[in-house]
């Protein structure tokens, strides 16, 4: 066969969707020459490869045969025309975008209920070092769609990927458990790669993660819309990621997660991130995001409604470079940034964030010493963070904005400016005595401590904290200070707005130097060198 005659032969088998075997009977030369000769980029129907969509066949091996097809050619689109295609793992590969048209839904097949080698590809061999994080985050390929290694590929919408099949990981639903062989736990999952795009598509019920992606450089989430039942998306040990535009319903679980756990084995920081102009929501009814209909919990379900922004609680390789603006969290907890396990979290800027019905605590920052991790490491630290131009309003009183380290490990360089906080109040006198118990290596959520003693801010182990234009409002009469701080040197508090409540002060000073005040009401400016124990 002459390379020109091997050519044609080639570009008619992959526009028309061969099946494997007569694909591979080219030459592995004439693939190149073919290749090279033409700079046109396939595009594959995987109806032409033989997916049904009927939602019924098993479609796996037919869309696996596409992406197969166009990475191996050079590189092009793989297109999912309207339809339901019923699959387990889809294996992502180079150079392909894959493309879910409008009408079009890549279902999760059902996960076995005995152990399995015939439905989602088997997690990986246990390593080592797994013990440093959830089980979750060491495995990738027991996903619906997967890829490790991986370099320029997208996955575009505005198609939906339906996680139906998967299991969230915690064993209450009909799949067991993640560590079953065979069951799928994951919408979509990367390791170890760069150039991805994911744009205009949505997943809903993503299982333990709708996308995990750990070790992923240059990548570009914008416009995915996710109502799901446990984490949104982690960015895990990544670097340079621009998360805009999307979605999260999360009600179970936290809805964009920056992490950096240990399961690359080594330490790797999520380092160069943005995320702007997202919505992360805890209180809407799984589905209800996505048709429109925004329907609520009722009241007394019992649903946990995470949904919000929080770095951490896996943080071995720290955080660094970040900025987030221009977000709405609704119904769902407030803003974590948490290093518990040994990691640097520095150069952070928060701004133009509105929260509305929190469950408590708007603003948690916690270095704390959990060192889940390997034994040489130290404490980390946790610092220069400017959070800004916050409105909080409807927010749970239960537990106030905490700022906390450990004893001997102070958070330091905190700014925080044009905050207004309105909670629902009616914390009673006895709150205001509460002393809280250090737990240092318990993991950190708001609510390790227990009810606050403050009704704004709560702030321990912090040298230099400066606090400007701070307006607390309370919907009932509080009886605890607004502020509380313990343990706090190089604290400045400017034009500062709390509510008169008769003998409650605003401030309750214990083990603090180097404090002032301005222009606040309902207080006089002060400047304080030292003070044991002290209220104002």
């Amino acid at each position: 066969m002459s390379n020109d005659t091997e050519r044609r032969a080639f570009f008619k088998l992959a526009t028309a969707g061969v099946a494997g075997t007569a694909f591979v009977a080219l030459s592995a030369k004439a693939l190149a020459q073919a290749t090279m000769a033409s700079p046109r980029q396939f595009i594959c129907d995987v109806t032409s490869f033989g997916a049904k969509g009927d939602g019924k066949t098993l479609d796996t091996l037919a869309v696996n045969k596409a992406i197969e097809t166009a990475s191996t050619g050079g590189g092009g689109m793989v297109v999912v025309p309207p339809g339901v295609y019923l699959c387990y793992s889809i294996h992502l590969k180079s150079n392909v975008e894959l493309h879910l048209s409008q009408g079009s839904t890549i279902l999760a097949a059902p996960s076995p209920l005995e152990p399995s080698t015939s439905a989602y590809d088997l997690a990986e061999p246990r390593q080592p070092w797994e013990d440093y994080q959830d089980y979750g985050h060491n495995h990738w390929h027991n996903s619906l769609m997967w890829g490790e290694g991986i370099e320029n590929f997208s996955i575009t919408g505005p198609g939906l990927i339906y996680g139906k099949g998967l299991s969230s990981g915690r064993g209450k639903e009909g799949p067991p458990i993640a560590e079953v062989q065979g069951v799928g736990n994951k919408a979509i999952a990367l390791k170890n790669c760069r150039n991805v795009i994911m744009r205009d598509f949505s997943i809903l019920q993503g299982g333990h993660f709708a996308i995990l992606a750990t070790g992923v450089d240059n990548w570009t989430l914008d416009n995915v819309t996710m109502d799901t039942n446990r984490d949104g998306v982690d960015i895990d040990c990544c670097r340079n990621v621009r998360v805009s535009n999307c979605a999260v319903n999360s009600p179970w679980d936290d809805a964009i997660c920056p992490k950096s756990s240990f399961a690359l084995g080594y330490a790797r920081p999520t380092d160069m991130l943005t995320i702007t102009n997202c919505l992360v929501a805890g209180q809407f009814e799984m589905g209800t995001l996505l048709d429109g209909t925004f329907k609520r919990f009722p009241a007394d379900a019992k649903v946990p409604r995470n949904g919000r922004i929080k770095f951490g609680t896996e943080s071995n390789g720290g955080f660094q470079n970040i900025t987030i603006s221009n977000c709405v969290f609704d119904g769902c907890r407030g803003l974590a940034l948490e290093t518990v396990d040994g990691a640097l979290l520095e150069d952070i800027t928060i701004t133009n964030i509105t929260m509305r019905d929190l469950l408590d605590c708007p603003i948690f920052l916690r270095l704390g010493a959990r060192m889940r991790g390997p034994s040489t490491i130290p404490v980390g630290v946790l610092r220069r963070v400017v959070i800004s131009n916050i409105v909080a309003s409807n927010v749970g009183s239960r537990v106030s904005s905490l700022i906390s380290g450990v004893p001997g490990h102070q958070i330091e360089d905190v700014r925080i400016s044009n905050i207004i906080i309105q909670h629902k109040g009616g914390g009673p006198k006895e709150m205001a005595a509460l002393q809280l118990a250090e737990n240092e290596q318990k993991y950190p959520e708001p609510n390790m401590f227990g009810p606050t003693p403050s009704n704004g801010f709560y702030i321990r182990h912090v040298r230099g904290i400066e606090m400007g234009d701070i307006k607390i409002e309370a919907i009932k009469e509080d009886a605890r200070p607004a502020f509380v701080l313990n343990d706090v040197q190089q604290s400045d508090f400017f034009h500062i707005k709390t509510p008169k409540v008769a003998a409650v002060p605003t401030f309750a000073l214990n083990n603090v130097e180097d404090f002032s005040v301005e222009r606040s009401r309902p207080l006089a400016d002060t400047v304080i060198e030292k003070a044991a124990e002290k209220t104002l």
